[in-house]
């Protein structure tokens, strides 16, 4: 099977024929998913003694299970957070796999790490972060969150008084969810402020106030969030950050889903004191249009990141040896084995330059204000609260839950849209809204129209 031969040229070219003429579709079929059992009887046994060839193979997926797929590109693919990555770094993916570099350490990866790193210089450059700050590419905005939180209760472990002690996170209720699970992974305890709207200082210095002097000196991080994946809200930094500063917390921005809005000058003032965080994350692979999956950890001072991270072993030894010094990412977050996530980031910036960048990300931020305008002078829906980002909250006047399900559901049928619900804080009460989030540069304005008409 690692021979070069016809039937390996004859997969290549199938290969590179459904690449290209998948990059080259703005507007790719929205497949639909079907059951487990559905798709066995479709295509049978595909791991068997002998093989079923590669050509077999690739058919089956070409025709049958790929169309089991939602692509995250697609114009009017608006749920949650999708994607767009450029056709740049799609290519470059390939080349990253077909190049077989292992990325954890210097010693097998100088080339490719050295343009990651290139491209970690420039995101670090975007938060303006101090000297001396940096960071590492992971698989996203999970394990960034994650390894940050692990390298902050390590700090706060420092002091041996703290060594037994259960550590706690405080965090809003609008924070991503991978911020509540990666707690319980560390068995930290979480404390959410109740607002599901904008975090201030007043906010976080109240709920600390209330605890007891013993939980006060369990906190031992704050999770601030740079663009809620729910609302696009963004929290207050700058007040956030003096907080934590006056209580020595380690104060950590999530900006998965928002941070690349850093690029657009429409809206960089709203990040104000972001330059402050110890750590923040943000995912290329969200508006930074890289492919899946790609996220990345920043830190002010990488060493303490390192302290909690570095690998031990007998064989790990010869990576640490002066003859193969360099920049070793797998010692600044949780994960050993990486592949160079961050090579597709940096050949597309390097190709395309900022300034498009920049465009790419201001269309999102125009295309969610022009949909609120849209709404609000549409007498069937209305305004849930002004965009914030690309996020749009919006509902269908006189709607249920069910009306709301049974709308996505039509859309995704008909093969013309997915966009989903979700709920938002009303008072005491959960309301399920409609919700469009705006990544791609190819949506139009008719795509938002088109959309909006048919909950009529």
């Amino acid at each position: 099977m690692h021979n070069i031969d016809i039937e390996l040229v004859e997969m290549t070219l199938d290969v590179m024929k459904y690449v290209i003429n998948r990059i080259t579709k703005t507007s790719p079929e929205l497949g639909q998913p079907k059951k487990e059992e559905e798709l066995k009887a479709l295509v049978g046994e595909t791991i068997t003694s002998e093989g079923i060839g590669g050509e077999k193979a690739f058919q089956l997926f070409r025709d049958v299970l790929v169309k089991a797929t939602v692509p995250i590109d697609h114009p009017r693919h608006l749920a949650f957070v999708p994607a767009s990555p450029t056709r740049a770094a799609i290519m470059f993916d390939l080349v990253t796999s077909a190049s077989s570099i292992h990325g954890a350490y210097w010693m097998e990866g100088a080339g490719g790490i050295f343009c990651e790193n290139e491209a970690m210089h420039w995101l670090v450059s975007l938060t303006g972060m101090p000297e001396g700050s940096f960071g590492v590419f992971t698989s996203g905005g999970t394990a960034a969150n994650l390894s940050a939180m692990v390298a902050a209760r390590e700090n706060w472990r420092q002091d041996p008084i703290n060594n037994d002690r259960k550590g706690i996170i405080i965090a809003s209720v609008g924070a991503h969810s991978s911020v509540k699970a990666m707690a319980k992974v560390m068995d930290a305890e979480i404390l959410l402020v109740p607002s599901e709207e904008r975090m201030d200082a007043g906010d976080l210095n109240g709920l600390f106030q209330q605890l007891t002097k013993e939980k006060q000196e369990r906190v031992f991080a704050v999770v601030a969030t740079a663009g809620t994946t729910n609302a696009g809200i963004i929290d207050d930094l700058n007040g956030i950050a003096d907080f934590c500063e006056n209580q020595n917390l380690w104060f950590h921005v999530d900006g998965a889903y928002g941070g690349g809005a850093l690029l657009a000058d429409s809206v960089r003032h709203l990040f104000k004191g972001i330059e402050k965080a110890d750590s923040i994350t943000i995912d290329p692979h969200k508006w930074l249009f890289s492919p899946y999956d790609c996220g990345a950890i920043l830190y002010k001072n990488p060493e303490i990141a390192k302290a909690a991270h570095s690998q031990e072993g007998s064989y790990l030894e010869i990576f640490k040896d002066e003859g193969a010094h360099g920049f070793n990412p797998s010692d600044y977050q949780i994960q050993l084995t990486r592949r160079l996530r961050g090579l597709p980031l940096w050949f597309s910036l390097a190709m395309h330059g900022v300034e498009k960048y920049k465009w790419a990300v201001e269309c999102g931020i125009t295309l969610a204000n022009t949909a609120g305008a849209f709404i609000t002078k549409d007498d069937h829906v209305e305004l849930v609260r002004e965009p914030s980002l690309s996020c749009v909250l919006f509902r269908r006047k006189g709607w249920t839950p069910d009306d709301y399900r049974n709308w996505t559901y039509e859309n995704h049928r008909k093969g013309f849209a997915l966009v989903t619900p979700t709920k938002w804080k009303n008072g005491d009460e959960f309301e399920t809204v409609a919700r469009f989030c705006f990544i791609n540069p190819d949506t139009t304005e008719k795509d938002i129209l088109d959309i909006l008409a048919t909950m009529h």
